[in-house]
């Protein structure tokens, strides 16, 4: 574990190296450096469309996919060989530490920004390239471009997309978008903090055990 989190860590200090200077993409663009680390409120828009999973499983995005879960959810495509391959390493750790807390407490998404391309089958052989877990979505490119517009993620170009993670309760409603690449800790307090938030309100209620 200790080395994984290492090796993580340098990728992400030499991928910021590398893009400084480069005018490529939002993923290495100065302002995006500027935001990397921030974490920011945010207000999202679920639609409940169609979505395709990368075992060829369909749901409906709001209601099946996301539905009263706890999420950590972040954004790529199989082309790329920067940003995307970073932000699922970070979600592979968060997956790990996690423990059995993952599926069941907490699920955790990717959602592809290039549908066009990246069918279940390509989705499914990122996910066994990079020994992810967790479900992977594709859908009709207006669906999932809806999608992303919701999320505050969608831009004309794919390769121009925000790099981020976000973490919500789908049940509340309440989302934190991470810019650039937050560390597993990061993410895991935020989920910590949604269910603590939930058990007090379960209390309030009478709901607790």
């Amino acid at each position: 574990m200790m080395v994984k989190t290492v090796v993580v860590t340098i990728m992400v200090a030499l991928l910021a190296v590398v893009t400084v200077g480069a005018h490529e993409s939002i993923h290495d663009s100065s302002h995006h450096q500027a935001e990397m680390g921030k974490a920011k409120l945010a207000n999202v828009k679920l639609f409940d469309l169609e979505v395709t999973d990368q075992e060829g499983k369909r749901a409906k995005f709001k209601s099946d996919v996301i539905g009263d879960h706890v999420v950590v959810m972040d954004f790529i495509y199989t082309t790329c060989t920067t940003v995307c391959p970073v932000l699922t390493a970070i979600m592979g750790q968060v997956q790990q530490q996690l423990g059995e807390r993952f599926g069941k407490d907490v699920i955790m998404v990717s959602v592809t920004v290039d549908p066009v391309t990246d069918n279940p089958q390509r989705l499914k052989a990122y996910a066994r390239r990079h020994k992810s877990l967790w479900s992977f979505w594709t859908g009709q490119k207006f669906a999932v471009d809806k999608i992303l517009g919701g999320l505050g993620v969608y831009t004309p170009n794919f390769t121009d997309h925000p790099s981020l993670i976000l973490v919500g309760d789908g049940k509340t409603g309440t989302w934190t978008r991470y810019f650039g690449f937050a560390s597993p800790d990061q993410i895991l307090a935020r989920v910590d903090e949604l269910l603590v938030a939930r058990q007090s309100a379960a209390l309030r209620t009478g709901g607790g055990k």
